[in-house]
C-alpha cells in the first residue's frame, strides 16, 4: 500500500494505521511491557503551610504528593532512616515539562524522602531571568536545598554521602527563609480564554504544545530515559489534544507577527511530530523518515503543511531541506506568504524530530521568542551533544545538525564556528574555542548523530 494518501483533513493528523512503505512495514505497533527491574517505593508527603496559600493562583507550580518511582543508583545508598516525617524545608526544582534530567533530579530527591517543590520555567520570562542571572546557567534542572544553590542533576548524582548528609540535614531542620525563591502566578491558558472569547493561533499552539508536554511529561519514566508511547495514545489527554487539534484549520496565519510565526509553527513541529508518532509508530530508517516527515502533516489555515514544509518552507525562508531537489514552496504557492523572510538558524535547537540526538522539547511564547531560542541554542552548545572543542588537536566536534543546515549558520567552517562561538553562554569551552580561532587552522569534525527513540516498547 502507498503512503501517498497521507494528506490533512478536518480531524487534525491524517494516518494510515497499517501501511507499506515499498515493502518495509510501518504500522502502529507496540512490543508488550517489561517487567521494571529497579527498585519502586510507595511514600507520601504533606503540602508545607507556607504554601498553601499559593495553591491557588500557582498553576506550574508543583509539591510532591503520592507517586510511584524508581531510585537511581548513584544516591540509593543514602536513603536514611534517621530522618522523621516532619521536615521544615524543602528542595526546589526549577524545570520545564519532559525534561529527561529534570525528572531523574526529582526521583533521586524523592527517594530521599525530601519535600520537593518544582517550578515549571517554561511560561514565565522573569523566572527563567532571575535564575540565570543567580545560578550563571541557562540550562535546566537547577536545585536549591533551601537556598542553598547545588547545580544541575549531574552534580546531584555525583554527590557523596558526606555532601549530600548536610545538605538534608539542613532542608529537614531549617525552614525555608522568606526570600529564598520566586514563585511564579499562574497563567493559566483556559481561564484566559474564558475571560476573552476566542482563541488566537499563537493561543492553540502553545495550548496543543502544553498538552502534547503534560503528555510526555506524564508517561516519562522516572530516570528520564523512556516514555511510554503506548499508553500515552490511550489516555484521556491525548483525546483532548486531538479534539483541540481540529481549530487548526480555523487560524488565521497572515495576521501573525513574525514572533508569534516562530512560535506557532515551532509548537504546532514539534506537537505534530509526537502526534505522528503516536498514530504510525516510529520510522526506523533513512527512507522512512524521509516518508513520515515528507507525509505527516496537518490543515492549518486551510493549507496543507507537512512537517517538511513547516521546518524549511516557513521556518527556514522556503531553502530546500535534506535531500529535497526543489523548495517547498513554489512562486504561485499560497503557503509561501507565511513563510519566514529568511532563514532563522536558532530554530535548530527548538525543533525536535523524536529522535535522541534532537533538542530537548518545550514551549515557545510570542512575547520573548527571541531569548528563548538563544537560550536553546546555549543549553545545546554547552552539553557534549552538541558542541566539543578539543585544543590539544585543534578541533571542534558538532553535531550533524550543524552538517545538514551549514547554509543557515555559514557557507564556510569558519563563519559556522564564528557563529557557534557568538551563541555560547561565557564557559571555558568559549573561551577553548575563541584562543583557538584567534590563532587559525582549526578542523571541523561532525559526530555521529542519535536516531535512536526514547520509546519503552
Amino acid at each position: 500500500m502507498s503512503v501517498s494518501n497521507f494528506t490533512a483533513s478536518a480531524h487534525s493528523l491524517v494516518a494510515v494505521e497499517n501501511v507499506q512503505l515499498r515493502g518495509l512495514a510501518f504500522r502502529d505497533s507496540y512490543y508488550e511491557n517489561c517487567a521494571a527491574s529497579s527498585w519502586r517505593v510507595h511514600w507520601r508527603t504533606s503540602v508545607f503551610n507556607e504554601l498553601r496559600s499559593l495553591e491557588s493562583s500557582v498553576t506550574h507550580f508543583r509539591c510532591n504528593g503520592e507517586i510511584t518511582f524508581k531510585a537511581t543508583a548513584g544516591l540509593t545508598g543514602v536513603l536514611m532512616a534517621v530522618f522523621e516525617n516532619h521536615i521544615a524545608g524543602r528542595v526546589t526544582v526549577y524545570s520545564v515539562p519532559g525534561c529527561p534530567q529534570c525528572l531523574q533530579a526529582k526521583a533521586a530527591l524523592q527517594a530521599l524522602n525530601l519535600p520537593v517543590c518544582e517550578v515549571d520555567v517554561s511560561h514565565d520570562a522573569a523566572v527563567r531571568a532571575w535564575l540565570d542571572k543567580m545560578t550563571g546557567s541557562s540550562t535546566v534542572p537547577q536545585i536549591f536545598f533551601n537556598n542553598v544553590h547545588i547545580g544541575g542533576n549531574e552534580i546531584l548524582q555525583n554527590l557523596t554521602p558526606d555532601e549530600l548528609e548536610p545538605l538534608v540535614r539542613m532542608v529537614k531542620e531549617k525552614p525555608v527563609p522568606p526570600d529564598t525563591l520566586p514563585l511564579p502566578a499562574g497563567n493559566s491558558l483556559e481561564s484566559e480564554e474564558r475571560d476573552r472569547g476566542a482563541i488566537t493561533a499563537s493561543e492553540l499552539s502553545e495550548a496543543l504544545r502544553n498538552l502534547i508536554m503534560k503528555l510526555y511529561s506524564d508517561h516519562l519514566s522516572a530516570d528520564g530515559k523512556s516514555v511510554d508511547y503506548k499508553a500515552m495514545s490511550k489516555s484521556t489527554c491525548y483525546e483532548r489534544y486531538c479534539e483541540l487539534a481540529v481549530y487548526l484549520q480555523r487560524v488565521e496565519l497572515l495576521s501573525l507577527s513574525h514572533e508569534e510565526r516562530l512560535a506557532f509553527f515551532i509548537n504546532v513541529y514539534n506537537a505534530l511530530v509526537i502526534h505522528g508518532y503516536l498514530r504510525l509508530g516510529f520510522p526506523k530508517n533513512m527512507w522512512q523518515r524521509y516518508r513520515f516527515f515528507n507525509y505527516v502533516s496537518y490543515l492549518i489555515g486551510g493549507e496543507v503543511f507537512t512537517l517538511q514544509d513547516i521546518e524549511n518552507g516557513v521556518l527556514r525562508g522556503n531553502r530546500k531541506g535534506i535531500a529535497q531537489l526543489l523548495k517547498p514552496f513554489s512562486k504561485n504557492d499560497p503557503r509561501l506568504q507565511v513563510a519566514l523572510p529568511e532563514a532563522e538558524p536558532l530554530i535548530h535547537f527548538a525543533l525536535n524530530c523524536g529522535a535522541k540526538g534532537c533538542p530537548p522539547i518545550r514551549a515557545y511564547t510570542p512575547k520573548d521568542i527571541g531569548s528563548q531560542l538563544r537560550t536553546a541554542a546555549e543549553a545545546f552548545l554547552e552539553a557534549d551533544d552538541g558542541c566539543i572543542v578539543d585544543s590539544m588537536k585543534r578541533e571542534v566536534k558538532l553535531s550533524q545538525i550543524f552538517k545538514w543546515y551549514k547554509a543557515d549558520f555559514g557557507d564556510t567552517d569558519e563563519k559556522l564556528l564564528n557563529w557557534v562561538l557568538n551563541h555560547m553562554r561565557a564557559s571555558q569551552k568559549k573561551t577553548s574555542l575563541k584562543t583557538l580561532l584567534s590563532t587559525g587552522n582549526v578542523k571541523v569534525r561532525y559526530m555521529p548523530y542519535d536516531w535512536s527513540t526514547n520509546s519503552s516498547h
